[in-house]
């Protein structure tokens, strides 16, 4: 028998654990093309997983369908039990989980910290309208402020997020996920075009994040160091699927992983 260490499936979750986010049978057709098919993922609370792929593999199209911004053809999400498969996009935040977006989207013409204020003042006011800016400048200010900090952005508070580095404007796209109060947190490629120095120092801040915001984290990123170095879990999509899901070593010596994706990435870690 071989000793290589297997990747499980989400059937060989801890049953003890209390579920954050569940998938169940996922499944998103674009007419006969299935981008997802029957996906059924269980995170646990706490938990930082990593969803990696080759280009194609339906990442982006499960967290759209997580997020609501894709509705599913089939399957559901639920959250801490909850249904929320029906429940539109803008109510998400609402109920616990946010995301950063692979392509920032921020409000270019406003301030950093604006930008942050806006998002704390959208979640406590329950609905969103760039007139909050204007009632009241003290409003979801302080709170704003203090996620600037703790994410090294406050020095660039009064900058106007158009002429931030790449860099700042992905970091701020986390800062206003944080800002809703999350409990589940969904990254889109934190990493996408950052130099490996600050690669490096961006994949350090999202395990702090993680740490102590004690949030529930899910993060497609391609660069493999990142996900190696810092996930709880690892799930593999291909071709829409779950193809393997297991710790960061077991995913680098599963071959079904290695022939799908990783090539010869096992041989270089």
């Amino acid at each position: 028998m071989s000793s290589e260490p297997r990747a499980t499936t989400e059937s060989t979750v801890d049953q003890s654990d209390t579920i954050a986010l569940r998938t169940e049978n996922l499944t998103k057709a674009f007419g006969e093309l299935y981008a997802n098919e029957d996906v059924s993922l269980a995170i646990p609370e706490g938990e930082l997983r990593a969803i990696i792929g080759p280009n194609g593999a339906g990442k982006t199209t499960f967290f759209n369908q997580v997020m609501g911004v894709l509705e599913p053809t089939s399957g559901s999400v639920t959250l801490y039990g909850e249904d929320i498969t029906g429940l539109p996009e803008h109510r998400r935040a609402h109920v616990g989980i946010a995301r950063s977006f692979q392509s920032n989207q921020l409000f270019t013409d406003a301030t950093v910290l604006e930008n942050v204020r806006i998002v704390v003042q959208t979640a406590e006011a329950g609905e969103f309208s760039l007139d909050l800016l204007g009632r009241g400048q003290s409003v979801g200010r302080e709170e704003a402020i203090t996620i600037l900090r703790r994410l090294g952005l406050d020095h660039v508070a009064d900058t106007t997020a158009k002429n931030l580095s790449h860099g700042d404007q992905r970091l701020l796209g986390i800062a206003m996920a944080l800002a809703t109060d999350p409990e589940v947190l969904l990254l889109d490629e934190p990493t996408s075009g950052m130099s490996p120095s600050a690669t490096t120092e961006t994949a350090a801040l999202i395990e702090d994040i993680h740490d102590e915001f004690d949030l529930t984290m899910l993060l497609i990123e391609h660069d493999m160091d990142v996900v190696l170095s810092i996930s709880d879990k690892v799930t593999v999509l291909n071709r829409g699927e779950e193809l393997a899901t297991g710790t960061p070593a077991e995913i680098q010596e599963n071959q079904a992983v290695q022939d799908a994706y990783l090539g010869g990435v096992r041989e270089e870690l």
